[in-house]
């Protein structure tokens, strides 16, 4: 079977939600995936075109008087036992974070104590916040009738992101209190 970038398996998902415009997808991707997954719009429908050439989704012109045509997508049964094999796959590797303030912090020394001090705690409340973002996400995600399969794995995300950023804020006070002595 043929290997797709991650961008392609994320979009053949999304549509497994219900989103089915190029739009949709963003408006999803901005309001959850986001959080852990990176997609611009400029990778949305160059994606979208390739899963239509791959024949993993067809895409039906809709027109409504007064609108502009819209397209919208649906994955084939191609489509959806692509997605379900890449699913199945073992994952090849952690991923690498890319971290500001731990690069900063890696060659701290070449700057002040108090500008390191400044930075972990700009950081810290930057994840304070992120964290009750988080928290207002999970009441959004339970207060709101979804299908209930897709909220269980959403809030097992969701879970993952509200502990790696606890987490972090634990370290920066860890962190901070070398830099207080």
């Amino acid at each position: 079977m043929k290997k797709y970038n991650h961008t392609t398996y994320a979009i053949l998902g999304i549509l497994t939600t219900g989103c089915r415009t190029g739009y949709a997808i963003k408006q999803l991707i901005d309001q959850s995936l986001n959080h852990f997954w990176k997609i611009s719009y400029g990778q949305i429908y160059p994606t979208l075109k390739l899963i239509v050439e791959e024949e993993l989704a067809i895409v039906q012109t809709l027109s409504e008087r007064g609108k502009p045509e819209r397209n919208e997508y649906f994955l084939t049964d191609k489509g959806k036992a692509v997605f379900k094999n890449w699913l199945e796959t073992p994952i090849e590797q952690i991923p690498v974070e890319r971290n500001e303030v731990l690069l900063k912090l890696f060659f701290g020394r070449h700057q002040s104590k108090e500008n390191t001090l400044l930075q972990l705690e700009d950081y810290q409340q930057k994840l304070v916040e992120r964290y009750q973002l988080y928290q207002n996400i999970e009441k959004m995600i339970t207060s709101t009738p979804h299908n209930t399969e897709d909220v269980t794995y959403w809030l097992f995300t969701l879970d993952y992101g509200k502990r790696v950023t606890n987490a972090a804020i634990e370290w920066c006070d860890t962190t901070k209190e070398h830099f207080i002595k």
